[in-house]
């Protein structure tokens, strides 16, 4: 419940607080920044752009129990206005040099990452939220602005994709990719 104290005193204009907020989140916006654009810099540059967005907003958080959610909204919607402005997708050998860094990464959940970023947007926002970030469908339907039946259909067939994607791989990689959906 500390968070939501902190929340209370961020929306009544207490610096501090709203840094502290963005102190606890910042891995798991960074996290999914990058899994939006593909690189370091530009999800640095998004969560930037979205704290500084959510500073000017916290007022307009109904909720504070959702402050999370809340500000994982106006990152993707950053993510969306960044990439819009690039014109451009995901460039895959951007996540190759970032993966090739991470000891956590092996080449399954690699080729998963890759097969993720080459989902739909809404299918790909959801699998995202749901399985990377572990937020509840809930959540997620607030996040998304559909109803929670619409996240569990995205979620269906966002899977549904990525199976089809990752099996491709495995045939033509003659990788066994298994128990990741």
């Amino acid at each position: 419940m500390h968070n939501l104290k902190l929340v209370k005193k961020a929306k009544s204009n207490d610096i501090e607080a709203f840094e502290e907020l963005l102190t606890l989140h910042s891995e798991q916006l960074y996290r999914t920044a990058f899994l939006y654009v593909g690189n370091r810099e530009d999800a640095l540059d998004i969560v930037q752009e979205t704290s500084y967005k959510a500073f000017l907003a916290i007022k307009t958080l109904k909720k504070n129990k959702y402050f999370s959610t809340w500000l994982t909204k106006i990152l993707i919607n950053t993510a969306y206005e960044f990439l819009n402005k690039r014109k451009r997708e995901v460039p895959l050998e951007n996540i190759d040099q970032y993966l090739a860094k991470q000891d956590e990464f092996n080449v399954e959940q690699i080729d998963l990452l890759r097969a993720v970023n080459n989902l739909k947007g809404t299918y790909r926002d959801a699998i995202i939220l749901f399985y990377f970030r572990d937020l509840p469908i809930k959540e997620i339907a607030i996040i998304m602005g559909v109803p929670e039946n619409t996240v569990k259909t995205y979620l269906h067939r966002g899977k549904e994709q990525l199976k089809k994607k990752l099996k491709e791989a495995e045939l033509s990689e003659g990788k066994i990719l298994s128990g990741f959906i």
